[in-house]
């Protein structure tokens, strides 16, 4: 809405256009146009693709809750939006396309990146650590505070008072109560 203002005589359009704009104010309006556009060209992704087939998609979630995301490491497969999860979605959709059954993924997926892909991963020598480690640091750690507690007890040493220390700290404890009361 342009509004004319009419002053001494002459008019003047309040709204200047952008070729009228002085020097400094047409930098000021490319710098905030630049900023408003830049973002968008810079953080902007392909998008990702809408499934083709609902069946192979939901098969394909289904075995992906199951495997880790080696690059985030405590997100599903599924649920990290990783390039590199990106590209193992990609893979299980093309091997569920090429008509092989769960297992077959799976130990693809194991043989390629290793156990540690799997969130439950097999009982196996490579992988006792991972199923009894945390046991075996907690049991190492409760004896150690144990064995802790026991030596300090031990240290702990019995200080007997003389007789003269004796009155001496009655009188002062007595000295203390007349003055509170």
């Amino acid at each position: 809405m342009n509004q004319l203002v009419i002053l001494k005589g002459h008019r003047k359009d309040s709204s200047e256009s952008f070729f009228q704009l002085s020097g400094i104010k047409k930098l000021i309006v490319f710098f905030f146009l630049l900023l408003i556009v830049a973002p968008s060209l810079v953080w902007s992704k392909e998008a990702v693709p809408v499934a083709e087939d609902p069946e192979v998609e939901k098969r394909m979630l289904a075995i992906t809750m199951d495997l880790r995301c080696l690059v985030c490491q405590n997100e599903s497969i599924a649920d990290s939006r990783a390039d590199f999860s990106n590209d193992m979605r990609r893979e299980i959709r093309e091997q569920i396309k090429a008509n092989k059954n769960d297992q077959e993924i799976i130990q693809f997926l194991v043989d390629r990146y290793g156990d540690f892909v799997l969130y439950n991963p097999p009982m196996k020598p490579t992988t006792l650590f991972l199923w009894f480690g945390p046991v075996i640091l907690f049991i190492v750690g409760f004896g150690s505070l144990i064995v802790y507690l026991r030596r300090r007890r031990e240290q702990i040493e019995e200080v007997s008072l003389s007789e003269a220390q004796l009155k001496k700290a009655e009188a002062l404890l007595n000295e203390n109560k007349g003055k509170n009361v």
